[in-house]
């Protein structure tokens, strides 16, 4: 892409290939738990844009995740696939008009209480759907058949197989990334670059940094709601443990991890976070406590996260959105 280094092309492409052929290297079970970790990594990248970009730290974001997916489950007609052409934008739409309104009211808040407002909206959500039969309360409800790439009269279940859902996932991972790193080299990128170093600042050149960090806000809960409908595509179900503010603070840390406003860092951590879990389940039950440590000694000792070892002078590869982003 126009404005990034040689190197930082060659990282990108060498990345893109490892998950291009990966299929054909490892088994199934790792094919279903390379997807996983895309979805996640699309999650990571969406809250990113609002903690490392825009300086708003929210501690609701999985509602907008969990409401992509139970816009899906409701959507689908019983016991047939729901067209991925319609149901998947009407998902995103969904969690994007919930994060207007999430949104309109948070943005008026700084500091704590902007992460308390986002935690109280969510929490609100989540006992929404917990408390309503409807969507089929703690329980959750099901997917019954994963979306389809129907057009007309023409019909594929190809995303019923885990290779098809693997370069879905893959393909929306790619498209995600892109969107976001032309958007962070656009004007409004700059804009909200400029409102997390110094919001009055940016007010006083005459920007309306309320609609600026509003907008921000709304595209990440839309790419969000784009992650929650995979996640709920792959597993076939979604609960309301999907809203809960446990998972906002998995992704968080999953952004930590990798890097905030690095826009890879995010993938790196989603990368490593379910990797070592996955390690770590046949190793030791005390898998929470040792991923704990380490990211407590990741942000001690890389305080840039993870993809900051990257982004060292004389690294092979430039990461993100670049250097002038």
């Amino acid at each position: 892409m126009r404005g990034w280094t040689r190197s930082a092309v060659l990282f990108h492409a060498s990345a893109l290939a490892c998950l291009l052929v990966l299929p054909e290297f490892v088994s199934s079970f790792y094919v279903q738990l390379v997807s996983k970790v895309m979805v996640l990594a699309i999650f990571a990248m969406s809250l990113d844009l609002l903690v490392g970009f825009t300086g708003l730290i929210s501690f609701g974001h999985a509602a907008f995740w969990g409401l992509g997916g139970y816009a899906l489950a409701m959507f689908s007609p019983v016991n047939e696939a729901a067209s991925i052409w319609w149901s998947l934008p009407e998902a995103m739409a969904v969690a994007a008009g919930a994060a207007l309104v999430v949104g309109w009211f948070s943005i008026r808040t700084r500091g704590i209480y902007f992460i308390m407002i986002t935690l109280a909206f969510a929490q609100m959500i989540y006992f929404l759907f917990n408390d309503t039969r409807r969507f089929g309360g703690s329980d959750g409800t099901f997917v019954d058949v994963r979306p389809s790439l129907a057009i007309g009269s023409f019909a594929s279940d190809v995303l019923e197989t885990r290779i098809g859902f693997y370069y879905l996932a893959l393909c929306s991972l790619v498209g995600a990334y892109l969107f976001l790193v032309m958007l962070l080299r656009a004007p409004f990128g700059r804009v909200i670059n400029a409102i997390r170093i110094n919001e009055q600042r940016t007010r006083s050149l005459g920007f309306p940094t309320g609609h600026y960090k509003l907008a921000s806000f709304v595209l990440a809960g839309a790419i969000a709601g784009l992650a929650g409908y995979l996640n709920a595509a792959q597993s076939g179900f979604v609960s309301p443990a999907d809203l809960g503010w446990h998972r906002s603070g998995e992704v968080l840390m999953m952004v930590i991890l990798g890097g905030i406003g690095t826009l890879f860092g995010p993938i790196v951590g989603a990368f490593s976070m379910v990797l070592l879990e996955d390690w770590l389940a046949g190793v030791t039950e005390h898998g929470p406590l040792v991923i704990g440590v380490f990211v407590i000694l990741i942000v001690i000792l890389l305080p840039n996260g993870i993809a900051g070892l990257m982004m060292r002078p004389g690294s092979s590869a430039t990461v993100g959105v670049g250097e002038d982003g």
